[in-house]
């Protein structure tokens, strides 16, 4: 369709976040409906733009489905979908040329696949990563996002966060269970809206925020996932989340990632100069041969546990990064913004090693959904991070984020546009009517802290049966004084971020509890063995307090 026509009639599709998942809904869909997307901070923040390895393709001469699908499995420790990883890897190529069409620069090499050079990360068998230099996600998240400012039928509203769900359980209505729209806060107003609408899609992202380090930008609290849980949706295998093994560990820079890219060219992981094991590095000793035959390239679950493993036997901060053997112009020429980055703090990553510590990362699990997106919800979808597809299992195959964002992004957009009802309901205004404005935040910042310490110390890479006890009786007093705090005062982004956490971490330890084994992300030591067959962790909401 031409985008100078006019709009679509009928009610709009509502889309929660302004990432890759909810852009590529919002460009797919506007040729068919009105589309408003709202951004709670500007549009150009969120996860997508961090995002520095790349995107999977199965472009190569060299690489299959199968073989994509062998890898994904295997990195997801058993609990991959084998149908939804088909799905995937079968329309990789086709997102990669879409977005060649909409003008996304990756890194070109006429020799390669679609003119394109493709890099290796950890876990994969070929080389099948698209990538733009190191900055692959801003790329791509700027070119669609200058095309979603641009295009008439989408209404981009930034500073706009959604508050809840509007069901047919809020309207206590005797029916199927379905969704009528969002309550979404102005935030610049200091109201909340009502919006209607044809569709909602939930597009929010993980809840990489709910630990004190993570390598997630602010946005990441979980909104989507706490909503849809709210309204009744199943939620699955949230004990899994991925602690990315190398995010730069420095006083002024807590959440820069270094790209596993940078292992799959070569880079090793060291302890510090004269530490037992030597091998006559003038960094320090390797210690990934150890831990795993792959080495550097094992999948980030198995990376994380041994940077961990090691800072914890040795009493360290952090290990070290080690790429000076790639030389300076490769390091400029390939990880250019890793490159400035560090030098920018004093760090010159060609002649010297980058300190690095795990960080929390990706959230394998969220709100179950079929391959279309959609949820226990007539009307309500959800696709990215937010989601439980069955494609990442215990553990997620590096830049298959990107690839799922796009694909599943296609088709959920496919069915909004042909199963959206026209018009949409009249709904009820936001009751604000018993609330008052807040006279101090202190009952939030301090709320807020003492849940990401809790969950780092309690829920983290390694984890016991006692301590995600002890986590969950404490989550559960934070959540009495939120939902105290909700009730009397008027909202506000932060107390609202942290509502959504507090329902995540309660979902992700209430996961935890119930796995009794250790798989993928998931490291107990009361059950260090992982069992012989193991089905996905879901939890469904029986009460209003659950």
């Amino acid at each position: 369709m031409d985008a100078r026509s006019s709009p679509p009639e009928g009610a709009p599709v509502v889309i929660v976040g302004a990432g890759l998942a909810g852009l590529t809904v919002a460009l797919r869909l506007a040729e068919h409906r009105r589309v408003v997307v709202l951004a709670k901070r500007s549009a150009a923040e969120g996860a997508t733009p961090w995002a520095q390895g790349g995107i999977v393709g199965v472009l190569g001469a060299d690489d299959s489905v199968d073989a994509h699908v062998r890898d994904t499995q295997d990195a997801g420790a058993g609990l991959v979908e084998e149908h939804t990883a088909r799905f995937v890897a079968a329309h990789s190529a086709q997102a990669i040329e879409w977005l060649v069409a909409q003008g996304v620069p990756f890194t070109p090499d006429a020799q390669g696949p679609l003119g394109l050079h493709l890099t290796r990360e950890g876990g994969h068998t070929v080389r099948r990563i698209a990538h733009a230099a190191d900055a692959t996600g801003r790329a791509i998240h700027e070119t669609l996002l200058a095309r979603v400012r641009a295009h008439p039928h989408i209404e981009l509203r930034e500073r706009w966060m959604a508050v809840d769900l509007i069901t047919s359980r809020l309207l206590r209505r005797r029916e199927a269970p379905r969704c009528y729209g969002v309550y979404a806060l102005d935030i610049d107003r200091g109201r909340v809206q009502t919006l209607p609408a044809a569709a909602v899609v939930l597009a929010t992202g993980g809840v990489g925020k709910v630990y004190r380090y993570t390598s997630n930008p602010d946005t990441a609290t979980g909104d989507g996932i706490a909503m849809a849980w709210r309204a009744g949706c199943r939620v699955a295998n949230m004990e899994f989340v991925q602690f990315h093994p190398t995010c730069l560990y420095h006083p002024q820079e807590r959440s820069f990632l270094i790209t596993e890219a940078m292992r799959g060219e070569g880079a090793k992981l060291r302890l510090p100069l004269g530490t037992p094991g030597d091998d006559g590095s003038p960094w320090g000793p390797r210690f990934m041969p150890a831990h795993d035959a792959r080495a550097e390239l094992a999948p980030r679950d198995i990376v994380a546990r041994a940077i961990d493993f090691e800072m914890k036997r040795h009493g360290l901060d952090h290990v070290w990064l080690d790429a000076t053997h790639l030389g300076e112009a490769f390091l400029k020429a390939h990880f250019p913004t890793i490159h400035a980055r560090c030098a920018a703090l004093g760090i010159d990553i060609a002649r010297q090693p980058i300190p690095v510590v795990p960080a929390a990362h990706y959230t394998c699990g969220g709100v179950v959904t079929d391959l279309d997106g959609r949820t226990d919800l007539v009307g309500l979808y959800a696709v990215g991070e937010t989601t439980y597809t069955g494609l990442h299992g215990a553990n997620r195959l590096a830049s298959n984020s990107l690839l799922e964002c796009v694909v599943l992004g296609h088709a959920c957009a496919r069915h909004v546009a042909a199963h959206a009802p026209a018009a949409a309901e009249a709904l009820p205004a936001w009751d604000e009517s018993r609330v008052e404005d807040a006279d101090e935040q202190v009952v939030i910042a301090h709320n807020w802290d003492e849940l990401r310490l809790l969950m780092w110390n309690y829920v983290g890479i390694v984890r016991t049966t006692k301590r995600l006890e002890r986590a969950l009786h404490r989550i559960e007093l934070l959540d009495g004084e939120i939902g105290e705090y909700y009730a009397h005062f008027r909202v506000t982004r932060d107390l609202l971020e942290l509502r959504n956490l507090v329902d995540c971490a309660r979902l992700i330890v209430r996961s935890a509890l119930q796995r009794h084994e250790s798989r993928g992300l998931h490291y107990s030591r009361d059950h260090p063995y992982t069992l012989p067959a193991s089905l996905p962790t879901v939890l469904v909401r029986e009460s209003r307090r659950d």
